[in-house]
């Protein structure tokens, strides 16, 4: 199993040209400001794109190049050679191949395209992009995949997106395959490991039920089509046993963790958003939110027309 497995108000960097009319890849002052005054608002109104929109704090189209559209920390895509390597990263995609845009190839546009297993990856940094909160935190992770489990993965366990500035057992979010007979999709949510894991149990001595994961037996991913995922969490570093955690498919709920001490220790200077690990498929439209989304915005979410890509640039 997995255990062998190896708010602020300041202004969001949004990238912007000094002309007035949009050009491919940039969004002009005068949204940027709109957006920055939105965000900072604790409201929300219900289902409505506006809503969405001051909630957002980082989305990645891949349109226009491997930086993010807006982001309130760093734009940059950063490669590494390994895991472990991340703090001697380049930014941009560089020469590893670890992946590539796949121009016209996306649920929206353009896609990023991850061609073979390997050891390197590609990250963002987390630090503002995130909004990490050390108390009552919460969030949504919203993207798009297109993969064939059967036929493109390889053996074992792949995490098409892991966040953490530890391990991927210690205060890690993480969405994964394994291929084996069947090809169950999970949702893992690990709090820091002395946290979910006091006694220091070998996961094969720890109950399925106290196992932080939400498991999918039968998803809905397959050669030539795009699936939703989208996963919220919500009252995470209280100190109570109230954390909670959801993963939604195709806009609808596949499922949840109970309430559960959910404490996440992290200098999120050090955290990272690695996209790909072990995974070959196509990825689009990665989209950070700054509170759990609901369920009903998470289906609005699902249905938008021009993907996350239109709510910066309304027509």
């Amino acid at each position: 199993m997995r255990g062998e497995k190896a708010q602020s108000c300041e202004f969001p960097k949004i990238r912007f040209t000094e002309r007035e009319n949009l050009q491919p890849g940039r969004v002009v002052l005068a949204c940027g400001l709109a957006v920055c005054l939105s965000a900072c608002s604790p409201l929300h109104s219900g289902t409505s794109p506006g809503g969405l929109r001051r909630a957002l704090t980082f989305h990645a189209s891949f349109d226009h190049g491997p930086e993010a559209d807006y982001a309130f920390g760093d734009h940059s895509l950063f490669t590494a050679r390994a895991k472990d390597s991340r703090a001697a990263a380049q930014r941009g995609l560089g020469g590893t191949n670890v992946a590539m845009l796949a121009m016209g190839e996306g649920r929206f546009g353009n896609a990023l395209r991850f061609p073979r297993k390997q050891a390197a990856l590609v990250f963002y940094q987390a630090a503002e992009n995130f909004s990490y909160n050390t108390t009552n935190w919460a969030g949504t992770v919203s993207f798009w995949l297109s993969v064939d489990p059967a036929v493109d993965l390889e053996l074992g366990f792949c995490d098409p997106i892991q966040i953490t500035a530890h391990a991927w057992n210690d205060a890690a979010f993480f969405v994964e395959f394994e291929k084996r007979r069947t090809i169950p999709f999970r949702l893992g949510v690990y709090a820091d490991f002395k946290v979910w894991n006091p006694e220091n149990r070998k996961w094969d001595e720890i109950p399925a039920m106290n196992r932080p994961l939400v498991t999918v037996e039968e998803p809905p991913f397959g050669r030539g089509k795009w699936t939703h995922v989208v996963f919220t969490f919500e009252r995470f570093n209280t100190g109570k046993a109230d954390g909670l955690a959801k993963l939604y498919l195709d806009g609808v709920l596949a499922g949840a963790l109970p309430p559960r001490t959910q404490t996440f220790t992290w200098d999120d200077r050090q955290t990272s958003i690695m996209l790909g690990l072990g995974y070959v498929g196509l990825f689009d439209e990665l989209s950070l939110f700054n509170r759990a989304l609901s369920a009903e915005e998470v289906k609005t979410l699902y249905g938008l027309e021009r993907g996350v890509t239109g709510l910066l640039r309304p027509q």
